[in-house]
């Protein structure tokens, strides 16, 4: 989108930086978002998955935008295995697309849309426990050479946006959040499950949907998580967070 007030740029430059700023360029990636939520988890498996513009009121060129990165239809085959051999009910679907929680960040992150991507659905249940469990099914894939990413926002209630009020109750969740993510895995397993409890988490984020990406790419890692974003958008605090 157009940006005259230059409100995304740092954001924008953090992802352009982003695959420069890991160990080595990924095989492929595996995105979770905030936006598709299923009766347990989903992947795409379609070795060309289209996009799904799946927002309204936005300027026309926007819903021409293309992001044509292959699937990997075998990827989301291993991917749901992992997910079935830990307990979970996991599917493919071969005819959902990328939406824009995905194809909007990686066009900017890897735009040469040459690394071949599948999402994951989240649990409609919304468990943050279950999320991070799945975290860790999936660990596996890393070890592979496969991004396990969350796509999502540290801190999302629209309706609050702009407003002076919430930038101190936003810096006190955003500091709740990132000693959780940075704690050591057991601790950190704990603080995520229990974030209702952190400072202002409601206002912070009235449904988690957009919060428990975070939780799947905590889940594949134990190693502590690293603050690699942090700024304020909006009135908002809002970070991004490695999990090494």
């Amino acid at each position: 989108m157009d940006d005259p007030e230059r409100i995304w740029f740092r954001m924008g430059q953090f992802l352009r930086e982003l695959s420069s700023s890991l160990p080595e360029q990924p095989r492929a990636i595996l995105i979770v978002s905030g936006h598709w939520e299923t009766q347990g988890f989903a992947l795409t498996s379609s070795g060309r998955p289209p996009l799904v513009y799946d927002y309204y009121g936005f300027p026309p060129h926007t819903y021409q935008l293309r992001y044509d990165a292959p699937g990997a239809p075998q990827l989301a085959a291993q991917a749901a295995g992992l997910l079935q051999q830990a307990g979970f009910e996991a599917s493919l679907d071969a005819s959902r697309g990328l939406d824009h929680g995905v194809f909007v960040p990686l066009k900017v992150a890897f735009p040469a849309a040459d690394v071949p991507v599948v999402e994951l659905s989240l649990d409609a249940g919304l468990d943050p426990a279950l999320h991070q469990a799945a975290g860790r099914a999936l660990a596996p894939l890393r070890e592979q050479g496969v991004l396990v990413m969350g796509a999502g926002m540290s801190f999302h209630n629209l309706r609050a946006l702009g407003d002076p009020r919430l930038t101190q109750p936003s810096r006190e969740f955003d500091a709740w959040l990132a000693y959780a993510a940075c704690a050591p895995a057991p601790a950190r397993a704990t603080l995520l499950s229990r974030w209702r409890e952190a400072p202002s988490a409601l206002l912070a984020h009235p449904r988690p949907e957009h919060l428990l990406p975070l939780m799947v790419a905590a889940g594949a890692s134990e190693q502590p998580g690293r603050r690699i974003y942090n700024e304020l958008v909006l009135g908002a605090m809002i970070s991004g967070f490695a999990f090494d």
